[in-house]
């Protein structure tokens, strides 16, 4: 039985994370398993030699992908960890001796519509068990691995398995190469590569970015000046993306309108909304000006009323 790890912290939509190889038997049963923090089910199919080329559910070779046979495997709610026995020889079929591609997909996506999924590979060599000679490794030293984080406190994966939270020292380590995933709430997630040599330490510094927001100005009457913290951000209605998270000030600012000066919270990873109705600033700018005989009609009334007033309070009485 072959033992399998897949990170499937996955990185950006339409991108994905980095594959992992492995060799087996066909017949072999393989262990799969990772995280998927953005969905509750992950999506499981699988294309290579002989295969459709949009994959076919792992489970039975007969169900196309692209006709929604997949894999799906839940997704545990508490730690965002996924597993599933591959059983290759329970498949409905017999896979060809060859190398084929797992994917993993956070929704039911075959390989022609990733372009907005978010993914995991990994190639796996199907063969026929054969004799072969090695000679025993050299004795390796365990090392160790030190993880820090900024900010701290975030969550440390190491090939797939949670250790705890930054800062961190790994202890007892065999040399290889690892792949260590750090993240945090409200901050983009970092995977970086961590090479342990024989007794030595290695040591990985994730700094890890604020996630942004968004914010969608409208203004009743449109065509206002939109400004955040003193700077022009547009004019209404306007869309503004790439806010660092937080309290900041939105001026609102058109001719003949009373300037709007407010405070708004933007929070990480979402969309908020501010919805503005100005005033006029004068009875005038309030008067509708749809045509000039409209206005001066208008103002030619007012003035005759102004002057029936004044005669009326000037006769004798």
């Amino acid at each position: 039985m072959m033992t399998l790890v897949l990170l499937a912290c996955l990185l950006l939509a339409g991108s994905a994370s980095a594959g992992v190889s492995i060799q087996a038997y066909s017949g072999d049963t393989i262990p799969l398993s990772g995280y998927s923090p953005t969905s509750n089910n992950v999506y499981l199919y699988l294309t290579g030699p002989n295969l459709p080329s949009n994959g076919v559910a792992l489970n039975d070779i007969t169900k196309l992908a692209e006709d929604g046979g997949f894999t799906v495997v839940q997704v545990n709610g508490e730690d965002d960890s996924w597993s599933y026995n591959w059983h290759t020889n329970n498949i409905n079929g017999r896979l060809d001796d060859g190398t084929y591609t797992i994917w993993v997909v956070n929704g039911p996506n075959d390989r022609s519509h990733l372009q907005n999924a978010e993914y995991g590979t990994i190639s796996v060599t199907l063969g026929r068990p054969s004799i072969s000679i090695s000679t025993p490794p050299t004795q390796a030293v365990p090392g160790s691995l030190l993880i820090i984080s900024e900010p701290a406190d975030a969550s440390v994966v190491v090939n797939g398995l949670y250790q705890g939270k930054s800062p961190l020292t790994l202890n007892t380590i065999e040399p290889g190469t690892y792949t260590v995933n750090v993240s945090k709430f409200g901050f983009t997630p970092v995977i970086a590569t961590a090479v342990i040599r024989s007794g030595e330490q290695g040591e990985i510094t994730a700094v890890l970015a604020p996630e942004r927001g968004t914010l969608v100005v409208n203004t009743t009457p449109a065509g206002a000046n939109v400004s955040l913290d003193g700077t022009l951000a547009g004019i209404s209605p306007v869309t503004i993306t790439n806010i660092i998270p937080g309290n900041l000030t939105v001026e609102i600012v058109k001719d003949g309108y009373v300037p709007i000066r407010q405070e708004v919270t933007i929070a990480a990873g979402t969309t908020s909304p501010l919805e503005v109705t100005l005033s006029p600033s004068s009875p005038i700018s309030a008067l509708p000006l749809k045509t000039p005989g409209l206005t001066a009609g208008a103002l030619l009334s007012l003035c005759g009323a102004a002057a029936s007033v004044a005669y009326l309070r000037s006769r004798p009485r």
